[in-house]
């Protein structure tokens, strides 16, 4: 959790880019990504070399070489610790001429495989701070920046990307991060998973799956097979936007993981085809509302189910990616959730038939504002291709801990927010925040859970009745309302109260006849 100082820094270096002719929020942080990477790159060099004088042997691996690069600069003043100290006009010409075609031409060949995926989605870097004046205020600021510390590294760039989602049309990239938390919470991966997010954007869901294991294996970066594993393997997202994906490998790099696969991919076109039982944990919130040409389609996800709606490719292509046994949770629009065309009822039949479909979690329709105001759902099932749903679980979460109008403020103080909570919820504030008792009652949902009405806000649903509804999943189907009774006087009791206030009326009336006769 980053300090309200360490905000106003990042506050000052975004609104020095707004003053200074940036106003595009995406090119902003991309910028910054730069020139937080650059950083890095010198941190990581400088860590080389001190191995290397302690050890009193050559360096294994130099990032910035020996020598002059093609234009006569030393690589030397590549460096984040040489260039911040040149005067304004020589930073600018270093960074610009020098540093930028560095990134884009040859930084592959200087880092090697290890972290090759950074330098992959460097190749098109751009450097478009238009002025001396303010690439140098910008490189002081962020050399004021703390970021030593991962979880602070983490947290800082997470608050940029936060940024964005309030300051206009690109928000739709950023699934809110408690939303995020809680799925992971749901899910619980475990070391030895192979995670994916077919549609990415900033991996959200895989930075929060790291942070997770961080907290739930606290040696897991001791053992060297897990180590390996975690850093090359475990964390794989695709996205066909490139400045995402840069976003995105940055993201994943101040978050401590040295070497994501974070690759260009449309994920449900034909030529990206053959990605087959590959991962055991999907976590995704996928594009809604689209449609695909028959013709570019992927042919394996078009034999799961015939539709042009990317909400049910994507569900499709979750089922393509995932091994048997593997899990997922995924946020899907209402739709999958009701919708009557063959296709919507052919998945959720395959879902509840074929697999194991374990949750559906209704969400707030505000949770997305001020960007869609559509209602949706999380989706949370295993893949067995055998069946084994006996019982679904629905939850009607009805407040997220943050208002649901397009303002989207905290409700309540920021240790009682988000799913994973340290504090116990007092009544009042669970009618502002359900998402702790949702991870409560998910634990219990083969259990306590079976035994709840439908009148309650979550219950248990059994396989039959839901086949019995054409696989209909919205919750409301299911749901049971409380009709409020009234108790009622006998008839007899209501005539003589009728007839006393009548004799009451009619000696009033004669009172009024004497008195005024």
């Amino acid at each position: 959790m980053i300090t309200g100082e360490i905000k106003g820094m990042v506050d000052r270096i975004w609104d020095s880019f707004w003053s200074g002719g940036i106003s595009n929020p995406m090119e902003v942080i991309e910028q910054i990504t730069y020139l937080l990477f650059i950083r890095r790159l010198d941190d990581l060099h400088t860590l080389e070399e001190n191995r290397a004088n302690r050890l009193n042997i050559p360096m294994e691996r130099r990032i910035f070489p020996q020598g002059n690069d093609t234009k006569g600069r030393p690589y030397e003043d590549f460096r984040w610790s040489r260039f911040k100290h040149f005067a304004p006009a020589d930073m600018f010409t270093v960074v610009g001429e020098h540093i930028f075609p560095f990134l884009r031409e040859d930084l592959a060949r200087q880092l090697g495989n290890g972290d090759s995926t950074y330098a992959h989605h460097m190749k098109d870097a751009r450097f478009t701070i238009p002025t001396p004046a303010l690439l140098a205020k910008v490189v002081d600021m962020l050399d004021e920046v703390p970021m030593e510390d991962r979880d602070t590294k983490g947290d800082i760039y997470e608050y940029m990307l936060a940024k964005i989602a309030t300051a206009g049309q690109n928000g739709q990239f950023r699934t809110p991060r408690h939303i995020i938390r809680l799925m992971v919470e749901l899910t619980a991966p475990q070391p030895n998973d192979i995670i994916c997010d077919p549609a990415c954007g900033t991996a959200g869901f895989l930075v929060a799956a790291g942070e997770y294991l961080r907290e739930h294996n606290p040696n897991l970066l001791h053992d060297a097979t897990l180590r390996e594993h975690f850093h090359n393997h475990l964390f794989h997202g695709f996205d066909f936007d490139n400045t995402m994906l840069r976003i995105g490998s940055m993201n994943m790099l101040l978050h401590g993981v040295e070497s994501p696969d974070i690759r260009y991919r449309d994920s449900l076109s034909q030529d990206n085809a053959g990605e087959e039982e590959k991962y055991t944990l999907v976590l995704a919130n996928p594009p809604f509302a689209g449609s695909l040409d028959y013709e570019n389609t992927a042919k394996d996800l078009l034999q799961i189910v015939k539709t042009k709606k990317t909400e049910l490719l994507f569900l499709a292509l979750f089922l393509r990616l995932l091994k048997p046994g593997g899990r997922a949770a995924v946020i899907v629009p209402d739709g999958v959730i009701f919708g009557s065309s063959t296709a919507h009822k052919e998945l959720r039949r395959i879902l509840v038939e074929d697999q194991m479909l374990h949750a559906v979690v209704k969400l707030p329709s505000g949770v997305f504002r001020p960007y869609a105001g559509v209602s949706t759902a999380i989706l949370v099932f295993t893949k067995t291709n055998s069946g084994g749903t006996d019982f679904v679980w629905f939850y009607d979460v009805q407040a997220d801990g943050w208002s649901l109008d397009d303002r989207r403020s905290p409700l309540l103080p920021e240790d009682k927010l988000g799913p994973a909570l340290h504090t116990v919820l007092t009544e009042d504030d669970h009618s502002k925040n359900n998402f702790p008792d949702v991870l409560t009652r998910w634990t219990q949902r083969t259990s306590a859970e079976r035994e709840r009405p439908r009148t309650a806000q979550s219950f248990c649903v059994p396989k039959a009745d839901i086949a019995a509804q054409g696989y209909d999943l919205s919750f409301n189907r299911y749901k049971e309302v409380v009709h409020e009774t009234t108790d009622h006087r006998p008839p007899k009791e209501i005539l003589s109260e009728l007839w006393r206030l009548e004799d009451e009326i009619q000696r009033g009336m004669k009172e009024l006849e004497m008195m005024f006769g």
